[in-house]
């Protein structure tokens, strides 16, 4: 137990698929938080909805997640591994590998939309709560799964709170990438603007790596695309920081020709990048990403790789050279080790046309459940127009708009962004 928190740890077995629960099952983890000194007393639930997708709930530790102090003085918070991430009967690349098929696995892998983690929740509710509602927490794609909720099960709901995760309720894969270079452009010209000397020292980088056969610690290959995809840092709080501060220990000098030519990659910077962009912690991130968008409309085709060609200043050769974001391309699947066992599962989901659709526009304009949502203007990850767009075809939805926080507002406000969704909720703000 952690001194900070009172803390209970729970396992529940669910359906792989809900529309057979006399199939397959799997396990589902999530730990129960309260402060110490009300661990005892009957207080509401607050159900955190995880980003990602593929991203566990995180750890309690004393001051983290920053919200989390201020939503025990009133709550009993529940952490859910979301299906297939952290305790909750991970997808991992091993796991991947021992499907007999590579139809199997994307027929297994169909079951981890949000449609799927809902019907977790209500299961798991109806454990814990019985017949109560509980409420919500959704950051980034948990706000996804809490427009799904919504549509499907608000009798289970109370209130809902949504921090940058307001999705297009009609958009597809197309709209949403043919916005999302736009934005990680923008992005990645203000961190030049912030740090000048990293545009240079990036095409430095990445011309070393077209001309050698770079390896990292774990024996894939570093590219010049590979090295690209760090931009998707730079839509956080302290992305620009994290970036720059990488790539300023990037270059050995001392490693060049007769000990002083044009320098080699340094052993810290090879290391950071293979953690940073081998998705070996959370592969579903990059196997599920544009199954986001499927919602019956045709297949996703890989949106993100055919939305590329109409944006050439993300062409290899351009000046600047231009960091990506959170797009997912078919050669990740094929050149990084932990999405290798997915790289034929990946291209069938890509393919995939009976996705079945994830929000019922109607259920949602006719919703009475108060969802209270921050729409962060820059962000980098979740249109802005989309999201306001759809706060206003919700009933009971309130929508408040800053460019004071980037995307993970919610935990670096230190409980502030919480507290004001809540009185939003509420009609005391």
């Amino acid at each position: 137990m952690n001194p900070a928190y009172a803390t209970v740890d729970h396992t529940f077995t669910v359906p792989l698929d809900h529309r057979a629960p006399d199939g397959p099952t799997i396990e589902i983890f999530a730990r129960e938080v309260a402060d110490p000194a009300r661990a005892g007393e009957e207080l509401p639930w607050l159900l955190y909805l995880q980003g990602g997708p593929g991203g566990k709930s995180p750890r309690p530790s004393a001051g983290s997640p920053g919200w989390l102090a201020q939503a025990l003085t009133t709550h009993r918070v529940l952490l859910l591994d979301q299906r297939g991430t952290g305790r909750s009967t991970p997808v991992t690349a091993r796991s991947a590998a021992r499907f007999a098929s590579p139809e199997r696995l994307a027929d297994h892998l169909s079951h981890f939309r949000a449609d799927a983690i809902v019907a977790d929740a209500e299961l798991i509710r109806r454990e814990l709560c019985g017949d109560a509602p509980w409420e919500t927490l959704g950051q980034s794609y948990g706000g996804f799964i809490t427009l799904t909720y919504l549509s499907q099960a608000p009798q289970g709901l109370k209130a809902c709170y949504v921090t940058g995760g307001l999705p297009g309720l009609t958009a597809t894969a197309d709209d949403v990438y043919a916005r999302t270079y736009p934005r990680v452009r923008d992005r990645v010209l203000d961190f030049y603007a912030r740090y000048p000397e990293d545009a240079p020292r990036l095409r430095k980088i990445a011309d070393l790596l077209a001309a050698d056969d770079v390896r990292l610690p774990n024996g894939d290959r570093l590219t010049p695309h590979r090295l690209r995809t760090l931009g998707l840092a730079l839509g956080m709080g302290d992305g620009f920081e994290r970036v720059h501060w990488l790539l300023d220990e990037a270059l050995d000098e001392t490693l060049g020709e007769s000990g002083g030519g044009g320098g080699e990659l340094s052993d810290t910077f090879l290391h950071q990048v293979m953690t940073l962009t081998g998705f070996t912690d959370n592969p579903l991130f990059a196997v599920m990403q544009e199954s986001l968008y499927g919602q019956g409309a045709g297949p996703t085709d890989w949106a993100a790789s055919r939305a590329l060609a109409d944006f050439p200043e993300f062409a290899g050769d351009a000046d600047p050279l231009l960091l990506t974001g959170e797009m997912m391309y078919p050669w990740m699947f094929r050149e990084i080790a932990g999405l290798r066992p997915f790289a034929d599962a990946a291209d069938l989901l890509a393919a995939r046309t009976d996705w079945p659709p994830l929000y019922d526009p109607s259920r949602l304009a006719a919703n009475e459940v108060p969802l209270a949502a921050i729409v962060y203007h820059d962000d980098m990850y979740v249109d802005a127009g989309l999201s306001l767009a759809t706060a206003r075809r919700i009933g009971a939805a309130r929508a408040w708009v800053t460019n004071e926080w980037e995307h993970d507002g919610v935990a670096a406000s230190g409980g502030r962004v919480l507290a004001r969704l809540m009185d939003l909720a509420a009609g005391r703000a």
